[in-house]
């Protein structure tokens, strides 16, 4: 028998992007006045293509901050929160024979332990009862996963990392075979592509792929690329490379791999490195938001870019103030496939 379920693509329609808005009951607290704007610059860009749903934990206070933006383009909601890293503690949509979404709700528990998570974790079956997700089924997934762990070709293919996947403190339960089996079973993929290597300074969420290497279409990997040999990165993203020319397609040929500049070293106020990458884009609607983080690269990130989505405006968005909490664009956003109906 057949999977019943498709993950797909992040370049498929959508309906609608996630956001939680950092609020000062947050690790956001004392950052709130440099990150608000970079949260209302993602919204804004995002609403000129596709509705933003945002969880507020004052609807008011947000509003105040969205006032300009079409009302028929979001959908406020309130419900309480502990942090604002919707990729990972969003619902994953897969699609049902005849097209049919359905939203699995995976336990989020801090990137194994690190942080409270009690709230976040809640989030999903919050925006079902409160009916935002219309008549979409949600479904425990059954294991501890986040969004930003995987990435997909929505053809099959899976995408993650062994640090991430296989971390004891997510599901000490499952060893690797277990683990592709119910990777298998949710998102109805056929094949998994493990990275073994990259990791970055910084990161709080071992090594999610999204801060490493996205799928931009069936044929294509956009990558980070270390090239700087006196960089604590580049024996590790050197092994990340030859991993990805080893990996091959479902009829056994090559990927086009397309490398993402190395940015500039960027450095918190106590002298620890931030984990600034340029993987960490989100594609919507006839666009992609592009983290950029006001270093020499971004320039060239952003035409790299341009290169892998040549039907797609390139939107840069400053996230300085997010890698401070140590995420980055694509961390703060989960999309909704168009079938979710978000905003109709």
């Amino acid at each position: 028998m057949s999977n019943p379920y498709r993950l797909p693509a992040e370049w498929e329609p959508q309906c609608a992007v996630q956001l939680t808005f950092p609020h000062a009951d947050s690790d956001w607290a004392p950052y709130l006045e440099a990150v608000i704007p970079c949260f209302v610059e993602i919204i804004t860009a995002i609403s000129r293509y596709e509705s933003v749903l945002v969880i507020c934990d004052d609807i008011d206070r947000v509003a105040a901050y969205l006032g300009g933006l079409p009302k028929d383009r979001l959908v406020l909601v309130d419900l309480p929160s502990n942090d604002t890293w919707a990729r990972d503690h969003g619902g994953i949509t897969v699609l049902q024979p005849g097209g049919n979404p359905l939203i699995w709700d995976f336990v989020f528990n801090g990137w194994g332990l690190k942080f409270p998570a009690y709230l976040d974790n809640l989030l999903t079956s919050g925006l079902q009862e409160q009916g935002i997700l219309g008549d979409t089924a949600v479904q425990a997934g059954g294991i501890v996963l986040e969004g930003g762990g995987i990435e997909t070709d929505g053809q099959g293919t899976l995408m993650t990392t062994t640090a991430c996947m296989l971390s004891p403190n997510r599901n000490p339960h499952l060893d690797h075979a277990a683990t592709e089996a119910v990777l298998r079973d949710r998102f109805g993929c056929d094949r998994i592509l493990w990275l073994e290597h990259g990791h970055l300074d910084g990161d709080d969420t071992d090594s999610h792929i999204d801060t490493l290497a996205r799928f931009c279409d069936p044929d294509t990997i956009a990558y980070v690329q270390c090239d700087d040999p006196e960089d604590v990165h580049y024996t590790d993203f050197q092994a990340m490379e030859q991993e990805l020319q080893a990996f091959r397609k479902a009829d056994g040929t090559p990927y086009r791999l397309i490398p993402l500049p190395w940015p500039e070293a960027c450095y918190a106020e106590d002298g620890h490195r931030l984990p600034a990458t340029y993987a960490n884009f989100l594609i919507i609607n006839e666009a992609v938001l592009a983290p950029i983080y006001q270093v020499p690269q971004d320039e060239a990130a952003l035409q790299q870019l341009a290169f892998c989505f040549p039907e797609h405006e390139i939107i840069g968005i400053n996230c300085r103030a997010l890698i401070e909490q140590h995420g980055s664009l694509h961390c703060v956003t989960m999309q909704y496939p168009a079938a979710v109906g978000i905003g109709r």
